[in-house]
């Protein structure tokens, strides 16, 4: 179990988002403007994704220490998973990006015209 909380910590360290920078990727093709939503979305879907990334991080692990797969394949799974994890969250990101500009172009309700 001991081993488990450190591969977990590197986990959630590795999918954290940088502060350092405001227009990091991908938050650094959409206009300045939108820039800043785009990274509170963005810090968003890494943590929805925490519970999941560290599951298979476990998962993994018991699997590799149990001698059910190689170094080559722990590999192997880890950049798939990587690059499967983030394509998901490139795409909902995209897709709550769009419903954020949707509702901004939508004209105000007139409570008059009730």
């Amino acid at each position: 179990m001991n081993r488990r909380l450190p591969l977990a910590l590197l986990l959630l360290c590795f999918f954290r988002s940088s502060p350092a920078a405001a227009t990091d990727p991908p938050c650094d093709k959409y206009p300045q403007s939108q820039q800043p939503r785009c990274e509170k979305l963005w810090k968003q879907l890494n943590q929805e994704s925490v519970a999941d990334i560290s599951r298979f991080g476990l998962d993994q692990l018991k699997r590799r220490q149990e001698g059910n797969i190689s170094p080559e394949q722990h590999l192997k799974e880890n950049m798939e998973f990587i690059k499967q994890s983030t394509d998901k969250r490139l795409k909902l990101l995209a897709e709550r990006m769009a419903q954020d500009q949707d509702t901004r172009q939508q004209p105000a309700e007139n409570p008059l015209q009730r």
